[in-house]
């Protein structure tokens, strides 16, 4: 029973759409309607700058790590798997959004894989930061960084609940990417500029 409750959990916390609600508050303004129309904290950072696209992936990545470490006190690794799926799945089809879409699960995903595979998870945020950089496609260097990370787990020798986390968690989150992959390919993705962002005007 404790168990079911906290993958439960995992998935409410998952669902906390942070990017929806912080930029209703201070911008007054739907994410939804802006932009990639994601709730996540890449169009929240491209639309209204560092401060609250920083806050947004603090949060987004505190929750799945919240959900990991939820499952992992309570029934081991193989229930803080669950746990931490449940909180990306929600992150995706957020309850308190009434299942429409939400983000992509790379905070949120990256928060759990610290919780279950630390030392993995650290590998590859130095590969996001890396194809970042060089690219400057976030869209890039989160799905290097999703086909990374089950090398990753295999090669720390995790547990196989956690290889299968990472193999699954990674395969949806270059799913939920597809139409970023069609943009990469046909050159129209977008690039972030490295230097100061530009607040969205309104309207």
């Amino acid at each position: 029973m404790s168990e079911a409750l906290a993958v439960l959990g995992g998935y409410l916390l998952g669902s906390l759409p942070f990017g929806y609600w912080l930029v209703r508050a201070f911008r007054h303004e739907d994410i939804r309607a802006r932009g990639s129309g994601n709730v996540g904290a890449t169009n929240v950072f491209r639309l209204y700058g560092r401060r609250l696209g920083i806050a947004v992936a603090t949060l987004d990545f505190a929750k799945g790590l919240a959900a990991a470490l939820l499952g992992l006190a309570v029934g081991g690794a193989l229930v803080g798997v669950l746990a931490g799926a449940a909180a990306m799945f929600g992150h995706a089809r957020p309850v308190f959004l009434r299942f429409r879409r939400g983000g992509k699960m790379v905070a949120t995903g990256g928060g759990a894989a610290f919780a279950l595979v630390p030392l993995a998870a650290l590998t590859c945020v130095a590969v996001w930061l890396g194809v970042f950089v060089v690219t400057r496609y976030a869209s890039l260097a989160s799905i290097v960084t999703a086909l990374v990370l089950p090398l990753c787990v295999w090669l720390y020798g995790y547990p196989w609940p956690v290889l299968a986390f990472a193999i699954v968690g990674g395969a949806a989150i270059v799913f939920l990417h597809r139409r970023n992959i069609a943009r990469l390919f046909a050159g129209t993705e977008h690039r972030f500029e490295l230097r100061r962002i530009r607040r969205a005007p309104s309207g």
